[in-house]
């Protein structure tokens, strides 16, 4: 069984995420969503807020798993007796810092390669950062992200603006 990991904040998980999943579980067997676990990038939500965010959208997939991992993710991904590590490209600022990261996990560790996948031209533009900027001034995200992740950036930005 080929198996990938597909790694990301997922602070939240947008529709270019799930564009890029959707590929991921066609061209393997098994794919991991793992959750980071990154407290250096301050992310709005929880790991774990964000893991049940996730869970609802991905549950259409029978190969999909979601888990939290912290560390490196080579390692993760060898634990997790993984061939590949799926990486979306957005645009041409995504690649320099992909390709370092790639280069570098595979100078780690060789036997795990790292795919880019381009998500659909639709979601080119979409970012986390970006969708939750706009929430954060009350516009509406709904092209952006699914109903269970535009309920909590609501919820979140309601309370912080009381």
């Amino acid at each position: 069984m080929r198996h990938c990991i597909y790694p990301g904040t997922f602070d939240p998980i947008t529709y270019g995420h799930m564009d890029v999943l959707q590929r991921a579980a066609k061209l393997f067997d098994r794919v991991t969503v793992a959750v980071a676990q990154n407290a250096g990038k301050h992310p709005l939500f929880s790991a774990e807020e964000r893991m049940e965010m996730v869970l609802p959208n991905v549950a259409r997939f029978p190969n999909v798993s979601v888990t939290i991992f912290t560390g490196l993710l080579v390692e993760f991904a060898m634990q997790q007796n993984a061939d590949a590590i799926i990486r979306g490209l957005r645009a041409l600022s995504d690649f320099e810092f992909e390709f370092n990261m790639a280069l570098m996990n595979r100078h780690l560790q060789p036997k795990i390669e790292t795919i880019f996948v381009m998500p659909n031209e639709q979601f080119s533009y979409t970012s986390s950062t970006l969708v939750k900027q706009v929430a954060a001034y009350g516009g509406d995200v709904k092209h952006f992200v699914p109903p269970n992740v535009r309920e909590a950036l609501h919820r979140t930005y309601s309370a912080q603006r009381e």
